[in-house]
């Protein structure tokens, strides 16, 4: 069986791509630079057999180490956050597009078959919009002067209000927030790269993960965990804008599967996939279920009614092309997984840094 070198493999999504490639008998190496922000409070320890590397992605050395004599490379190595990334812009762009830059030099004349990077859902911007023509716009942005009134639903041309529907790939990037910018860069990096070296390349555009092990104290992770967080501390969940706002929700061993299948299936090189449930789930829906999961309905959410700079409105998948390229289908749907996320939560204990996040972003400027 092959070996593949997983970078950022002690993270989140890292840890069950880990035990998804095991179950399948891989051999595996992991290089990950253990940072505070996401490691705090979660678990690194690696199965026995898996081999690691403490290092940072940037170092070329400790790459070129961790790259002898593997087969494959699943690149998830990469600072996470639209809002952190908004302020913190040289260590996004320089453990994202640097790390990423780094990694692919190495590989230069090394015998590595593919590589899957991981992307992102953010390179889209806004999803896709139909008017009630039916006439689909790929291109659809809000203002910040149409924010600051309360105006969250964006408009056509003409002002006319438009329907969100699933985006696929074939919507161009809109590129919003500088860790979409770097999520792209990380994509065309590997694919130009590829092209180039003769090495097969897949890059998924995961959209909001989620599932045990998330970096509870990190603000800056997805927004199951932000709300999970502040619940478990006695607190509503923070709901930016009037939570109407949606998004696509899918579980970490889902996209942990989708990883692995990226790895095998010969017509997925080239390509660029979504990875989500196919469905659209309200933020603020969202919060009311997790409180109910968690045993504090009367935690109800606490709507900000202001905007995040970079931010989007609406975006969830069309999964199409997976369920074609990839033979993947969504086995964890999030109404059906709560309760277990709950029960996670409760066993592990969370800091709430949601206001301290807050502060960071308004003191910036950057909540609008």
């Amino acid at each position: 069986m092959a070996k593949v070198l997983l970078t950022g493999g002690c993270g989140f999504i890292g840890r069950y791509v880990v035990e998804e490639l095991l179950s399948r008998d891989y051999e595996l190496r992991v290089l990950d630079a253990l940072h505070e922000q996401v490691h705090a409070d979660a678990l690194v320890a690696l199965p026995r057999g898996v081999e690691m590397c403490r290092a940072d992605i940037r170092d070329a050395d400790a790459v070129r180490r961790a790259l002898s004599d593997v087969d494959c490379v699943i690149h998830l190595a990469a600072e996470v956050g639209v809002g952190q990334s908004m302020y913190e812009i040289t260590r996004y762009v320089g453990v994202n597009d640097l790390g990423t830059a780094v990694l692919l030099e190495a590989m230069i004349g090394m015998p590595i078959r593919r590589i899957v990077v991981a992307s992102s859902m953010s390179v889209y911007g806004e999803g896709l919009y139909e008017t009630a023509t039916g006439e689909r716009l790929s291109h659809v942005r809000r203002s910040a002067a149409h924010l600051k009134t309360g105006a969250w639903d964006p408009v056509g041309p003409k002002g006319e209000r438009l329907r969100p529907i699933a985006t696929d790939e074939h919507k161009p990037v809109d590129l919003a927030s500088i860790y979409a910018l770097t999520k792209y860069v990380q994509e065309r990096q590997v694919l130009i790269f590829a092209e180039a070296y003769g090495v097969e390349a897949v890059a998924l555009r995961l959209f909001n993960v989620f599932g045990a092990g998330q970096a509870l104290s990190n603000p800056y992770t997805g927004v199951l965990a932000n709300f999970a967080s502040r619940l478990a501390n006695g607190q509503s969940p923070m709901v930016f804008e009037d939570g109407r706002q949606r998004r696509d929700f899918v579980h970490v061993r889902d996209v942990a599967r989708a990883f692995r299948l990226a790895l095998e299936k010969p017509q997925a090189a080239g390509h660029v996939i979504n990875i989500g449930s196919g469905e659209a789930y309200s933020i603020a829906d969202v919060a009311v279920l997790l409180a109910e999961a968690m045993g504090v309905p009367e935690l109800e959410p606490e709507i900000i009614n202001k905007a995040r700079s970079g931010d989007i409105r609406n975006c969830f998948a069309d999964i199409a092309k997976a369920r074609d390229l990839l033979g993947f289908e969504p086995a964890h749907r999030l109404e059906n997984s709560l309760a277990d996320f709950a029960e996670w939560v409760r066993s592990a204990g969370a800091v709430d840094r949601g206001a301290e996040m807050k502060r960071h972003l308004e003191a910036r400027g950057l909540v609008l």
